[in-house]
């Protein structure tokens, strides 16, 4: 690499290294020692946080969230491909008009956004007064405060990036492929089978990642959505750092978190090395 060249990803690489890679082992550092006496770290060596984050209630709250972020995901792909498919395959006028659309809800405060939910959600929000109106069900449903409304707002916040990622794979392709494709006698269904889902795997799996990440570490929608029912592991990492001030306890449970979400970014990598005919 030239000199030139690292002289333009020098600035990002400052960032990353003080806004990312410090904070990161800052944290392994800090997961290695005591909690002080009024919080904060005493600086007396222990492995005791590792075990204590291995305990049953923290494996189940890792799993919960898990489970959460997971469904989160699958839901994602399983909306988001379709409306990538059609943005792809729509003109490039409309495609415009359509990504605008998209990264809309990005223009608004997360915060506030989130709260636009619970209202919609309440007893008696936007939702239960069309049903109760005409006439689908007698009383008000429990739509807030459970695991449910938590993967609603993991959803509509997580949603775009999967759009993205995935149109990004689907405007990459070669549409000779698919001229090709019909020319050898295929069926529409045996070309998306054969040719645009296998080149588009790389484009769902980095929005999976994406999506993924994004909802397992969050802790302001499980609070508000969840109503504090549903702990995940972003509010027990919370909780240690800002109620307990337990920072090195709060540091080892971030670990395993990012020890997950280095897996999942490895195993993105390998998805994407695949697809674009890398080793």
């Amino acid at each position: 690499m030239t000199p030139v060249r690292w002289l333009f990803m020098l600035p990002g690489m400052v960032w990353l290294g003080i806004f990312l890679v410090l904070p990161a082992v800052l944290i392994l550092i800090m997961s290695f020692y005591e909690r002080g006496l009024y919080g904060g770290v005493d600086w007396n060596f222990t492995l005791e946080n590792f075990s204590r984050a291995a305990a049953p209630v923290f494996l189940q709250i890792l799993a919960t969230s898990v489970e959460i972020a997971g469904v989160t995901t699958l839901l994602c792909v399983l909306i988001g491909y379709p409306v990538a498919l059609a943005v792809a395959l729509a003109p490039p006028r409309q495609q415009a008009v359509f990504l605008v659309l998209i990264i809309l809800p990005f223009l608004s405060n997360y915060l506030i956004r989130t709260y636009a939910w619970m209202v919609i959600l309440q007893a008696d929000g936007i939702v239960n007064s069309v049903l109760t109106t005409i006439g689908l069900v007698d009383a008000p449903l429990k739509l807030l405060y459970n695991k449910w409304a938590v993967v609603l707002g993991f959803v509509y916040a997580s949603l775009p990036f999967m759009i993205l990622s995935i149109y990004s794979a689907l405007s990459r392709i070669d549409p000779s492929l698919f001229e090709a494709s019909t020319d050898l006698g295929a069926s529409p269904f045996n070309t998306f089978r054969r040719v645009t889902l296998p080149l588009s795997l790389a484009g769902a799996a980095a929005g999976s990642v994406f999506v993924f990440v994004l909802s397992i570490g969050n802790f302001i929608t499980p609070q508000l959505l969840g109503g504090g029912k549903i702990l995940m592991i972003g509010n027990a990492i919370s909780d240690q750092f800002l109620t307990a001030r337990d920072w090195p306890f709060g540091s080892a449970l971030s670990l395993y978190l990012l020890a997950m979400m280095l897996v999942l970014l490895i195993g993105q990598a390998y998805l994407s090395r695949r697809g674009s005919g890398g080793i």
